[in-house]
């Protein structure tokens, strides 16, 4: 069994898989929901790293290159299909990143890569680092960004647990360093939201210099979390995207 990946609905009949990677903290089960609302062309496999849901007892990653080369290898047996990659904040990250150790391998590549709710990497960070704060002033910060329930902040055991996850994940974005290399050959859709204070309208359209292909930039309405709050309107987003692919295939 690949732990690495989750088919919470597995699609035979899939034509085309999409990947999708979570925001920090977050684990794979964010997009359970999300084969019962994309074409029935499309198998959703959603990307779980070590340390949260069912592999909470392994250890977590805290940085993107080391991240990078344990998970390319486990994605290999499931590039038997064309495959689309989707990622959110720190999840965006890791899908470009993945994307282009794919290619320098030689390996499928991605023919679609979304991004949502990140600077472009090229984009040098303008807020200061978060993942090393202590724990009250990080739970601070959590309410500001509008991702986590409050129930979960005031549960003390809740947020023992929860915390360490996210530092990780907070550390593989913070510490990351850009290498220039050659824009992708695959489309790149990138979302945004507009009232979002950590990934800015223009930091977001500057995804459009990492493709030598064709670039779609949406913004919608809400915080950084707008894929929450407006679900539906993204994946019809992302469904005429594949949908396009799909009759191609």
């Amino acid at each position: 069994m690949n732990s690495w990946i989750v088919r919470y609905q597995p699609n035979p009949q899939a034509c085309l898989r999409l990947f999708c990677y979570p925001y920090a903290g977050a684990g794979a089960s964010i997009f359970q929901s999300w084969s019962s609302q994309l074409p029935a062309a499309i198998e959703v496999c959603s990307v779980q790293l070590p340390g949260r849901e069912r592999r909470f007892r392994e250890p977590l990653f805290t940085d993107l290159p080391s991240l990078i080369e344990a998970l390319t290898p486990a994605l290999l047996p499931h590039l038997d299909l064309p495959f689309a990659f989707f990622g959110h904040s720190v999840g965006a990250l890791i899908s470009f990143e993945t994307a282009r150790q794919l290619r320098r391998s030689h390996y499928p590549s991605p023919l679609h890569l979304f991004v949502s709710g990140r600077s472009a990497p090229q984009i040098s960070a303008l807020k200061p680092p978060i993942h090393h704060l202590p724990d009250a002033q990080l739970v601070e910060k959590l309410r500001e960004y509008n991702g986590t329930p409050t129930a979960v902040l005031e549960n003390a055991e809740l947020m023992s647990l929860f915390l360490p996850i996210l530092r990780a994940d907070l550390a593989i974005n913070e510490t990351y360093v850009y290498d220039r290399d050659l824009p992708l050959a695959c489309p790149i859709s990138a979302f945004g939201g507009l009232n979002d204070e950590i990934a800015s309208p223009d930091a977001i359209a500057a995804w459009r210099e990492q493709t030598c292909d064709r670039f779609a930039f949406q913004m919608f309405p809400g915080d950084h979390f707008f894929l929450k709050s407006q679900q539906a309107e993204l994946l019809q987003a992302i469904a005429l995207e594949l949908l396009q692919i799909v009759r191609k295939i």
